[in-house]
């Protein structure tokens, strides 16, 4: 496979997560396998930034425990899945704390591997081509490479309401008919006590 030809399918940031996950001195086995678990990893960790406000970090704390283990294993020949480990650790305790010093800190260790450095929605909810039948319309949203007929955030944000209204009327047999319909489309909801948020898959 070529890169052109992976760019295709993969965002260039997916394909760089997938890089850095593995030891620049082994060999580096090509699926779309694990370029698919590439973007679930990935969107793991947007996920964990989504909501959010990141304080950028002037200056990183090298003290900090995540810091310095980050920094350890860079420092040991260069060991990105170790330091990605680290990110990951970084993340849960993200997701414990919604502290904008975490967020800050995840930005910007990531940053020095070339990560993380978009809005997580822009991530999480891709690009998408949207066709309107009765128009003809299409309409195409973010920065993905990969092309998916799929629904239009405001036919998402329509279903969500329509769902709630089915769940407040104990109507759970809608609900779940609405969930599956979004997740056929490719379209994940995530409940909260805040609400419901949706991402691509």
């Amino acid at each position: 496979f070529t890169v052109r030809e992976i760019l295709n399918k993969y965002e260039a940031e997916v394909v760089r997560f997938f890089i850095v996950r593995a030891q620049y001195r082994s060999p580096l086995n090509y699926s779309d396998h694990h370029l698919d678990d590439a973007k679930q990893g990935l969107t793991r960790l947007y996920t964990a930034l989504k909501g959010v406000d990141a304080v950028a970090a002037v200056a990183i704390d090298w003290n900090n425990p995540y810091a310095a283990r980050f920094k350890a294993t860079m420092d040991d020949d260069f060991n990105t899945p170790e330091a990605v480990a680290a990110l990951f650790d970084l993340a849960n305790e993200l997701n414990k704390s919604r502290s904008a010093g975490d967020a800050g800190l995840l930005r910007a260790l990531a940053g020095m591997l070339g990560l993380l450095q978009r809005e997580p929605v822009a991530f999480l909810q891709g690009r998408k081509i949207t066709i309107t039948p009765q128009t003809g319309h299409i309409e195409i949203r973010g920065n993905a490479p990969t092309l998916e007929i799929s629904y239009s955030p405001e036919n998402i944000e329509k279903l969500i309401a329509e769902r709630l209204i089915a769940r407040k009327a104990k109507d759970f047999s809608e609900s779940d008919r609405i969930r599956k319909q979004l997740l056929d489309a490719g379209v994940v909801l995530e409940d909260s006590p805040q609400g419901t948020t949706w991402r691509r898959k």
